[in-house]
């Protein structure tokens, strides 16, 4: 194992709100309650937190500020992390750094979002802007568009994207802080509204808001505190290949070179894994992400996700992923680890993995960046 930083680094406390429309709810209001729950997690007070990071993506000038000012006034400092859905993977791995380089022995990596209908900024990629411009879902015509290539260049069918939403919202059913509670069946994904041909409603991650907070802590702190869970890689990329032409080269290059580098760092490869959260906005970014993780050869993630993934051991979107727990853009990359750290203190309830010892969570801010943290009990 590659250690990714000098020092060992570990999450003593996770928290997170529900996932949902949350009405007439402030973006503080999230925020101060996951923090407060995952300091409670870990056994601290705010007062022992050195610095903060805030991952969100359209909630403002110093909305880091704005929350964390809720919860407490210590004069500490605190940054604001924007990289697109990755914002909360991205302070994740900034609070990690803070610690893993002696910067602090605790910091604190907190995300949230409180999202409009369709409010998902364009970013100024200029294929997204040129679909907005023709009246077009800009994500869900690109991914359409993914699927579109992977369809032709692997045989991947619209049925086999339909398996990927039945099988997280069997997950999400189990997950009481998830967006959607109720299962679904392939032929309820298929009869859904079309939104950018092929994909259909239950295809997408829905508009969510919500927040999602971790405490990161060094060694001595860590062993003080209630069940810590140790983070053995941490990295993030970003690739200008993925302006390119070919939008499936290149969420492919980018995804599968941050995973391989995570496990380079961990001394681990893809067989060694119990869960992983990966971002699936989409159906079929579940299906790439299969491929980009090592759990199936490339072009084989329909195949794998429609043969029950008996090839491998690991479980994959636990929580419900994107697609059932919800995608507020700032939280998920956090809410991904709270995930991961829970199944692993086995405190995951009814979608509790039997043994849960290694977990992986992925997050991609589309743009290029991509974030991969792997955690270790």
């Amino acid at each position: 194992m590659t250690d990714p930083f000098p020092r060992e680094v570990y999450v003593a406390g996770v928290g997170m709100t529900a996932f949902g429309r949350h009405e007439g709810k402030h973006v503080a209001e999230l925020g101060q309650q996951a923090v407060k729950a995952a300091l409670a997690d870990a056994g601290l007070d705010y007062a022992a937190v050195e610095i903060a990071y805030c991952g969100h993506v359209q909630q403002g000038v110093t909305a880091g500020q704005k929350v964390l000012y809720g919860v407490g006034m210590t004069g500490i400092p605190i940054f604001n992390v924007e990289n697109a859905c990755a914002s909360g993977t991205s302070a994740l791995r900034a609070a990690a750094m803070a610690v893993g380089f002696g910067i602090a022995k605790v910091a604190l990596a907190v995300g949230f979002e409180v999202m409009g209908r369709g409010a998902i900024p364009t970013g100024g990629d200029e294929r997204l802007e040129a679909l907005a411009r023709a009246g077009a879902p800009a994500m869900p015509s690109m991914f359409a568009s993914l699927f579109q290539q992977h369809s032709q260049r692997y045989g991947t069918t619209v049925e086999q994207m339909a398996m990927v939403s039945v099988k997280n919202r069997r997950y999400g059913a189990m997950n009481p802080r998830a967006q959607f509670h109720d299962p679904v069946g392939i032929d309820d994904v298929m009869r859904s509204r079309v939104v950018a041909p092929p994909l259909r409603l239950m295809m997408c991650c829905p508009t969510s808001s919500g927040a999602a907070a971790a405490v990161i802590t060094s060694g001595d702190v860590a062993r003080a505190t209630r069940r810590p869970i140790r983070m053995v890689a941490s990295a993030l990329q970003s690739d200008p290949a993925l302006n390119g032409a070919d939008s499936l080269a290149g969420i492919t290059e980018i995804n599968s070179r941050v995973m391989r580098a995570a496990y380079e760092q961990a001394g681990i490869g893809p067989d060694q894994l119990d869960c992983a959260e990966v971002h699936d906005c989409f159906s079929i970014a579940e299906i790439i992400h299969y491929e980009n993780l090592g759990l199936c050869a490339r072009g084989e993630g329909g195949r794998f996700i429609e043969q029950g993934m008996a090839k491998a051991r690991v479980h994959v979107s636990t929580s419900g992923g994107l697609l059932a727990k919800g995608h507020p853009l700032g939280a998920t990359g956090i809410a991904q680890a709270v995930e991961a750290v829970e199944q692993m203190r086995g405190e995951s309830g009814e979608r509790q993995v039997s043994n849960a010892r290694i977990a992986l969570t992925h997050c991609q801010g589309f743009g290029g960046a991509a974030g991969v943290h792997i955690f270790a009990a």
